[in-house]
């Protein structure tokens, strides 16, 4: 067989140089519906290659008896799928070609099969024979040896997912969908399973369930899996993972299956783990409805819209309690909150074991929406629950195609005691190592730096890079502050003029705006109080001549004569209604966020008072959960944290700097002035 080694990514290369046999045949954007199934194909066949006679001489002595075949198969397969045809990539033969693989295709037990079902392979076979390379790329993807002893399932993952992403760019798809980075997965699974440790090391052989909604190719599933593996070399029998997911994109889901056919339990080899690794869309068509896990990871995408979801979402919304999104839902533009909600309500109950969830998000869902937002009431319902167990703020330029900032956010709802209440705020943002650019990522979380986040987190203190905060810091009621309107009303031609023009006059009969205007212009000239609007109008409306007529002094009319004559008039006293209440004036309102902890009334009489001393507090302005003055915000915001003041430069500096490149530029065009 060829030699395959190197690195994952010149491994995907080495695969991805059979393109070259399609080029002028098909599209490029074609290429990787072609490579990904062979690729998927050759690791299926390197698996069972061992069994292959075994499992052919079993279908013969049993395909006749009355038993069933495919526990007695996949036994002897040695993995929960296996494939009874004569054929493989490398016997296919140069004539019947195209027969003799869809055979081939057809006898992989339905597990397997349904693979390349997803991919629609049989249309990729008939284009292939049709343009006379289906023997030329058999024939290429039977000299890689793609065995598990010879390339490690992370390993395979990995070449999985640098082809799927190489396909993506080549239909200008964004790799994010595909692709978290190892260095963000490794971090991730870290930071959720060792808190568990000591659990592992009591209890050999433990079995927990590992859930993912956004599972892509399983490259946070496999690495979790790994992760406990590693503990067997410590206690000899290893925790078991057994491994749920569900993936929107069917080439992604084939990808993930495959990989959990040929992953085996020591404990249990003939498990099938890709019996659970189901396809959909989380969001509104959840496989796993009703379930909880105890290890739930999820990169899902950065800022997709949720539209497509949205009947079904709504309609789980309005369940409340019930359904998964009943604290909020937030825009339809970004759809993160909506698996933050997701993940917490697949947390295990603490009852039987509690659960544990990582989940890659961008900034937006940290503050986005203000108090009583549909994203505000989201983190309320989160930490008011005590499920944020710790943020970590991680560097910028660590993903393929965003340098934005992101953030890994740990869920619990089986705190240890120090933590309940609290949330630790980690800053990993300048804990880095450069590498060499993949696209937009520049950046990794080494070994070094990911032990370094670690021990913060297990630490679980004060310093500079963490930050352990009392849920209800984050928290503030936004108070609404009226100021009371100061108004006279100054009658001139101006004022008339503006009244003319105004719908309200313009839909009155004719002789109605004869008798108004003959009752106005007498006044013309003078100021009049506020209350003067509604007591002319009412009173003029009641004079012989308005009967006769039968003009109305109604409100609009009311409000159409203050807005034509109004000034307002800092002088003026406050205006006052019928009731007795003060008018707020609507120009002057503003809002005030009151933190917590803070009594509202102490806030307002030190920040507003001072600079508005004839402000005061709108009382119906109450939060609609708690009735409580004052609706209820929360934002997470880390500058807070761990902002430090930097100096301005000094003016000096930057003048000298200045000249310098004043300086190269003179001396870069008397260079080309002299050409």
């Amino acid at each position: 067989m060829t030699e395959f080694s190197g690195s994952a990514a010149s491994q995907a290369d080495f695969i991805w140089k059979n393109a070259e046999d399609l080029w002028g045949d098909f599209k490029h954007t074609d290429f990787g519906k072609i490579i990904l199934p062979f690729t998927l194909l050759r690791r299926l066949e390197c698996a069972l290659e061992s069994t292959r006679e075994a499992v052919r001489e079993a279908y013969d002595n049993f395909k006749d008896a009355e038993v069933e075949l495919d526990p007695i198969l996949r036994q002897t397969a040695g993995y929960p799928f296996y494939n009874t045809s004569e054929y493989s990539l490398s016997t296919l033969g140069s004539t019947k070609t195209r027969r003799n693989l869809e055979d081939y295709i057809s006898l992989f037990s339905d597990n397997a099969r349904a693979i390349f079902e997803e991919f629609e392979f049989g249309n990729t076979i008939i284009r292939l024979e049709k343009a006379g390379l289906l023997f030329t790329i058999c024939k290429n993807f039977a000299g890689i040896d793609l065995h598990p002893d010879t390339v490690p399932d992370r390993v395979m993952s990995n070449i999985y997912e640098h082809l799927i992403r190489r396909f993506g760019a080549e239909v200008n798809e964004g790799a994010e969908d595909f692709m978290t980075p190892r260095d963000v997965v490794h971090l991730a699974t870290a930071l959720l399973l060792d808190p568990d440790d000591a659990l592992f090391e009591a209890s050999p052989g433990l079995i927990r369930t590992l859930y993912d909604p956004t599972c892509g190719t399983g490259g946070f599933l496999t690495d979790a899996m790994n992760h406990v593996a590693d503990y067997g070399n410590h206690y000899k029998i290893p925790p078991v993972l057994v491994p749920h997911g569900q993936e929107l994109e069917p080439e992604t889901h084939a990808v993930c299956v495959a990989g959990m056919l040929i992953r085996r339990l020591e404990s249990d080899p003939g498990r099938d783990l890709s019996k659970n690794i189901l396809q959909g869309s989380t969001l509104s068509n959840d496989q796993f409805a009703g379930d909880r896990f105890h290890y739930c990871l999820s990169n899902p995408p950065f800022g997709k819209k949720w539209e497509k979801d949205k009947t079904a979402v709504e309609r789980e919304h309005k369940q409340g309690e019930l359904g998964r999104f009943g604290p909020g839902l937030p825009r339809i533009n970004d759809g993160s909150m909506l698996f933050l909600m997701h993940l917490a309500s697949k947390l295990e109950l603490p009852k039987n074991g509690g659960g544990r969830a990582a989940i890659v998000l961008s900034g937006s869902p940290l503050f986005n929406g203000g108090a009583g937002s549909g994203e505000s009431e989201i983190r309320r319902w989160l930490l008011e629950n005590d499920l944020v167990e710790a943020i970590v703020a991680l560097p910028t330029d660590i993903f393929f195609r965003t340098n934005i900032a992101t953030y890994l956010w740990i869920l619990s709802n089986k705190k240890t005691d120090n933590r309940k209440g609290k949330v630790q705020l980690i800053n990993a943002t300048d804990l880095w190592t450069p590498i060499k650019n993949e696209g937009n990522k520049r950046r990794i979380v080494g070994d070094d730096q990911r032990r370094q986040i670690l021990d913060i987190y297990a630490a679980a203190e004060n310093d500079a890079l963490s930050k352990m905060v009392d849920y209800q810091v984050f928290g503030y009621r936004r108070i609404k502050v009226l100021r009371p309107l100061r108004m006279t009303l100054k009658l001139d031609e101006q004022g008339l003029s503006t009244l003319e023009a105004t719908d309200t006059w313009q839909k009155l009969p004719v002789e109605h705006k004869a008798f108004w205007r003959e009752a106005i212009k007498p006044q013309l000239g003078e100021t009049k109080e506020y209350i003067w609007a509604e007591t002319f109008t009412k009173e003029t409306a009641k004079t012989p001549d308005a009967k006769l007529l039968k003009v109305k002094g109604n409100k609009t009319f009311i409000t159409a004569l203050i807005a034509a004559f109004g000034k307002n008039d800092p002088d003026a006293e406050p205006v006052i209604d019928a009731q007795g209440n003060i008018v707020p004036d609507t120009d002057l309102t503003d809002y005030e966020n009151v933190p917590y902890l803070d009594s509202i009334q102490d806030y307002f009489a030190r920040e507003v008072l001072p600079h508005a001393p004839d402000a005061y507090i709108d009382e119906s302005f109450i939060d609609d959960r708690d009735k409580q003055l004052g609706r209820v915000g929360y934002e997470i915001n880390f500058n807070r944290f761990f902002y430090q003041y930097q100096p301005p430069r000094k003016l000096h500096d930057i003048d000298a700097e200045l000249k310098e490149v004043e300086s190269e530029i003179a001396a870069l065009l008397a260079e080309v002035a002299t050409e």
